[in-house]
């Protein structure tokens, strides 16, 4: 079955359906990973996205268990060429069937590459993955300029507060839309984490009296999230050491009177070079973010850069002045990617008093 990839500047690329036949208008982002796909699919801050891989052959380690939550969150799957013929040991099934599985739609058999170069010199876009054939350009194009991928946080987050145990220090994990290595990497090191929901209060996170507070990755604007932000400002204001990731970077520094705006086509994949400005080395990190803190918009006397990306100058962590708190843009729990900074966990951990 023939599929079309329809863009708002009016671009139509066409291609085969892979995954579910329905229709789906989404914003289209790339991500340059080679290998982690099913990471992809099913990292929380791609809910609201349709995802690009310009890696030109995608599937050919099939699905195996390396699922970042218990469903895909990605709106849309777009590819090169999509492996029929998996071969792992692990393997347990097609991408094309994990898809159809979760009713996502795709299409397979685009230059992804000449895609890419589309979204580069002319930013992200939102665009529309259908099979009609029929399609009316006059017709998709206002629409697809009006969509927004809106306050997705309230979609992806937990619904209950879930306990992974430990024997060490204790944390509290917000999740905002948080990938699972996130507690994973804190559990591997001995702590029970605790994991809340995003519009958990501040008063009930610290009555539990944890060692320290850990704010997850997420997708979508961070200025969606006034009422969150208003709780990570109660956060702040106590002597609870905080880390941050990604999105939960983001709020805390919207929370401190800093700002944010939208980067031109993000940064998303496994071989993003991040500068320690403390100690001058570069790390190769995972990241996913289309959002990213103003420098500028910084009160030195609050916060000041501690990471910055080397490809293009913007802001990848903060350190925090008199407080136990430090926040990176990038993922150092990686997956897909790296484990250059896997180090990060064990410096919070020291900054909780532990070891």
């Amino acid at each position: 079955m023939k599929a079309f990839l329809i863009l708002e500047d009016k671009t139509v690329l066409e291609g085969i359906s892979i995954g579910s036949a329905r229709e789906v208008i989404s914003e289209i982002v790339f991500n340059t990973s080679m290998t982690g796909y099913l990471e992809v699919l099913t990292d929380p801050s791609y809910a609201g996205q349709a995802v690009v891989m310009t890696y030109p052959l995608i599937g050919n380690y099939g699905v195996t268990p390396d699922m970042e939550s218990a469903k895909p969150w990605a709106d849309g799957y777009i590819v090169r060429e999509l492996s029929r013929m998996p071969s792992n040991f692990r393997c347990k099934g097609t991408i094309q069937d994990f898809l159809q599985q979760h009713d996502i739609p795709g299409v397979a058999g685009i230059d992804t590459r000449a895609l890419t170069k589309i979204l580069r010199e002319k930013g992200t876009m939102n665009g529309m993955i259908t099979t009609n054939e029929n399609y009316d350009l006059e017709e998709i194009i206002p629409k697809l300029k009006a969509y927004t991928t809106g306050n997705v946080v309230d979609k992806v987050t937990c619904t209950n507060i879930s306990i992974l145990k430990g024997k060490k220090k204790r944390v509290a994990l917000l999740d905002l839309g948080a990938k699972k290595n996130i507690a994973k990497s804190l559990q591997d090191r001995g702590c029970e984490v605790a994991v809340y929901p995003a519009h958990t209060s501040a008063e009930e996170i610290l009555s539990a009296q944890p060692d320290g507070i850990m704010l997850s990755n997420g997708p979508g604007d961070p200025k969606e999230c006034q009422a969150i932000i208003q709780e990570i400002k109660k956060l702040y204001a106590s002597d609870t050491p905080i880390f941050a990731i990604c999105l939960g970077h983001q709020l805390m520094a919207l929370a401190n009177g800093a700002d944010t705006h939208k980067m031109k086509y993000g940064h998303r994949g496994g071989n993003h070079p991040v500068k320690d400005l403390e100690t001058g080395r570069v790390y190769i990190s995972s990241q996913n973010h289309g959002y990213v803190v103003d420098t500028k918009s910084l009160d030195p006397a609050i916060a000041v850069p501690a990471f910055v990306n080397v490809n293009d100058g913007t802001n990848e962590g903060l350190k925090y002045a008199g407080k136990n708190i430090f926040t990176v843009q990038f993922h150092p729990e990686a997956c897909p990617g790296p484990q250059d900074s896997g180090y990060l966990f064990d410096r919070f951990i020291n900054m909780m008093g532990g070891n």
